[in-house]
């Protein structure tokens, strides 16, 4: 018969949450500064329906808002890569959804709006959905050792993403809106959250081997393609919009490699597994709620 018992983190491993936490208030303050500086940028230049050119990435390096609120992401990510020595990848990629509510409510102020019910309830789906799976996770998930074939595996998949999005934008770049970056940047971030709990890992345990510059080189392109995704998507809707898809996106995509191939959940119960489909199902309609009914998605 099958072992059912749980085995929550240890408590050492819950010092992450907070590390993670700290990161999320930075990813909130540094997403409202960079939709500031791309906001500015736009106005200043003609508008573009194809994507930010070579020109508005230029001039974004010398708007002071935009290149604070990047310091400020740099922070957010020097968190949450030390929330991921302690605890699991699991745990601490989902917490990134208390950004979403703080990024909502100064985003109001900023911009003198008021959210309307459907963008609250939308709010609620993300950070609820997240919560439920966080929580869950925290007392089933656990920290692996990614072997050789798992990690080829996440490198091939990033490889086949990054063409897939590559070629998407070239063909259908005149198209895209706010959502599709931010669902790109999710996907890619989540890829890049997973490599990075590897890197730190195995340099930890001074492995040196050439798998270990292969997925620093994933990290590099990842984070490039997702950052230009991130600045269009700033340029086509809100920060609280794009937090919301990011912090849902990526952390779900994280977690689905986690359990599907690093078997970081293979001690969860069916139960468990329930709560993470239904979880993850209302948090992505949340965001998809969200680009629907926000005030200031045109």
């Amino acid at each position: 018969m099958a072992d059912l018992t749980i085995q929550p983190l240890e408590a050492s491993q819950f010092l992450g949450i907070p590390i993670a936490l700290i990161g999320a208030v930075f990813l909130s303050i540094g997403a409202q500064l960079q939709h500031r500086g791309v906001a500015r940028v736009g106005e200043n230049t003609a508008a573009s329906d194809g994507g930010l050119n070579v020109g508005q990435l230029r001039l974004l390096l010398a708007r002071p808002s935009w290149v604070i609120g990047t310091l400020m992401l740099g922070l957010a990510i020097v968190f949450q890569l030390a929330a991921l020595v302690p605890t699991p990848l699991i745990v601490v990629q989902p917490l990134g959804a208390v950004s979403l509510v703080l990024t909502a409510i100064v985003n109001a102020r900023v911009s003198r709006i008021r959210l309307n019910r459907n963008s609250i309830i939308a709010i609620c789906l993300c950070v609820g959905g997240v919560g439920v799976f966080v929580f869950t996770a925290a007392f089933t998930a656990r920290d692996v050792v990614v072997s050789d074939d798992a990690l080829v595996e996440v490198l091939l998949i990033l490889l086949g993403v990054l063409i897939l999005f590559g070629v998407l934008f070239v063909t259908l770049r005149h198209r895209f809106k706010a959502v599709m970056y931010i669902v790109g940047a999710g996907v890619l971030y989540g890829f890049v959250a997973t490599l990075a709990k590897v890197v730190i890992s195995r340099v930890t345990h001074g492995d040196g081997s050439w798998m270990l510059v292969l997925c620093i080189l994933g990290i590099l392109l990842g984070v490039v393609a997702g950052a230009y995704f991130v600045q269009n998507a700033y340029a086509s809707g809100p920060p609280d919009l794009v937090i919301a898809g990011l912090t849902v996106i990526d952390p779900l995509v994280a977690v689905t490699i986690g359990i599907v191939i690093l078997n970081e959940a293979t001690q969860a119960p069916l139960w468990a597994s329930i709560v993470f489909v239904v979880a993850g199902l209302l948090a992505i309609w949340g965001v998809f709620l969200l680009a629907k009914h926000h005030p200031q998605v045109k």
